[in-house]
């Protein structure tokens, strides 16, 4: 497949949401401290009973086209996997930004604020593709080190970070007061100029 990985200005965000952010959740993965040690905590898979879909586009106030009225984007960057032109997935970028609490006030620290690939595309390097540009997009703003926040029922996404060489960095029960089942996951990898 002839790929093409471009950045786009950030006013194309609507492209995103021609791509479903969907997946399906058959499996949890639950922060264990770990037996005989004194510290330390594994993420154990759990399988559920009842499966389900989770699209974070349709959570009420969430989706591309709302960031703009909740952030400024000026410090954004879109990049966009094409092939034959048609969008096949995207990730969004953010870094310096006002009221974005996953930036801890450091001009240093991107955060990877969205990544998506089409569903029937996935499992095929379009993800680890963008995942890398959106590496170079940051080393380029003077980023040393990029953070992502997944779920503990996105267990494929949490696969994919690991093998993009992103450390967990932290577990947070309780980030999502109107969703307890799901668990905060913070992962980090840094990056070199």
């Amino acid at each position: 497949m002839n790929l093409e990985i471009n950045e786009e200005p950030i006013s194309n965000l609507s492209v995103l949401e021609t791509i479903s952010i969907a997946f399906s959740v058959d499996r949890v993965l639950e922060p264990t401290l770990m037996k005989n040690r004194l510290i330390g905590i594994v993420l154990e898979e759990r399988d559920l009973e009842t499966p389900y879909t989770k699209d974070y586009d349709a959570l009420d106030g969430e989706g591309t086209t709302r960031w703009e009225t909740r952030f400024d984007l000026t410090n954004w960057g879109l990049i966009v996997a094409r092939f034959a032109g048609s969008p096949l997935g995207g990730a969004v970028i953010a870094f310096d930004t006002k009221n974005v609490n996953m930036l801890e006030g450091r001009r240093d620290l991107a955060v990877l604020w969205d990544l998506r690939v089409g569903p029937e595309e996935r499992g095929k390097g379009v993800g680890a593709a963008l995942f890398k540009a959106a590496e170079r997009w940051a080393v380029s703003h003077g980023c040393t080190e990029l953070k992502v926040e997944t779920q503990n029922n996105n267990v494929s996404a949490c696969r994919f970070y690991q093998r993009q060489g992103c450390s967990l960095g932290a577990i947070n029960r309780f980030a999502y007061p109107d969703l307890p089942h799901e668990i905060q996951l913070i992962w980090r990898k840094s990056l070199s100029k």
